[in-house]
């Protein structure tokens, strides 16, 4: 077991991804602290995954500095510690530009990049006390690339990236790793849970498709155990990023034909 004994603290836990690094650490090992804003249905997705034993679930709305004090709080009070913490909560909105809800976009950054960044400055200074730790944060593959009527949720993973680099390079020397996961297609309940505007309607079959949250799951494990910086899962979210930066016309050329 490659993960024995470790703490390991996941936001948005309940379902799909979260749900299933849950599952993945503990085969591993690990002691799970899985966290969501509805704790009923966190308590189910503790119980889906087993060992009542070496997992906690916890009520948390990471919009709430004071809930993530809690959260960090019953972390170490259960289990004594903090080896590593993913921030995973989050969720989409569909819309244009020139439609979509300021109230909405300013929403969407408060879960997507401020909670984040709220959850990392709070549990720092635990890891750095412990001597070390990793901080994960779950962004995207459009965290790199365009997406149309995804302006919003883009723009948050590509701020939640710059934030994840920056840290990763001023955490270096307290031991502290931050690793940066940037899933593309996962079949979950993203579309489901995204908040869509007058013209968010497009995209929603294509965000049903892609891999399994298991098959994410394991990428972000290895990723973790090998200390690698960024994560594309699948594999070639690499190359798209890459082929963006070189010559963006080719993909802004299929996206275009996707809008179709």
């Amino acid at each position: 077991m490659r993960c024995r004994d470790q703490v390991v603290v996941i936001t948005g836990a309940s379902m799909g991804i979260g749900e299933a690094i849950a599952r993945t650490f503990l085969v591993e090992g690990a002691r799970v602290v899985m966290s969501s804003r509805d704790l009923a249905r966190q308590e189910e997705a503790r119980r889906r995954v087993g060992d009542i034993d070496r997992t906690a679930a916890v009520a948390c709305d990471v919009r709430d500095r004071s809930q993530i004090k809690a959260l960090v709080s019953a972390a170490k009070n259960r289990f004594g510690k903090i080896d590593a913490w993913i921030n995973n909560a989050g969720y989409g909105l569909m819309d244009s530009v020139a439609s979509m809800s300021m109230d909405e976009c300013r929403a969407l950054f408060e879960t997507n990049l401020f909670g984040a960044i709220e959850c990392m400055q709070l549990v720092a200074p635990i890891l750095k006390a412990e001597g070390g730790g990793t901080i994960i944060n779950i962004s995207s593959i459009v965290g790199h690339l365009p997406v149309p009527h995804m302006s919003a949720y883009c723009a948050s993973k590509h701020a939640l990236n710059a934030v994840s680099e920056a840290a990763r390079l001023e955490l270096e020397p307290s031991g502290i790793r931050v690793i940066s996961v940037c899933p593309g297609r996962i079949r979950t309940n993203f579309g489901a849970n995204t908040v869509r505007g007058s013209e968010g309607k497009r995209l929603g079959d294509a965000v049903q498709q892609g891999i399994s949250p298991e098959r994410c799951a394991r990428a972000i494990l290895r990723g973790y155990l090998r200390g690698t910086r960024e994560v594309f899962v699948p594999w070639h979210g690499w190359l798209l990023s890459h082929a963006y930066e070189l010559c963006p016309q080719i993909i802004e050329f299929g996206m275009r034909r996707m809008m179709k």
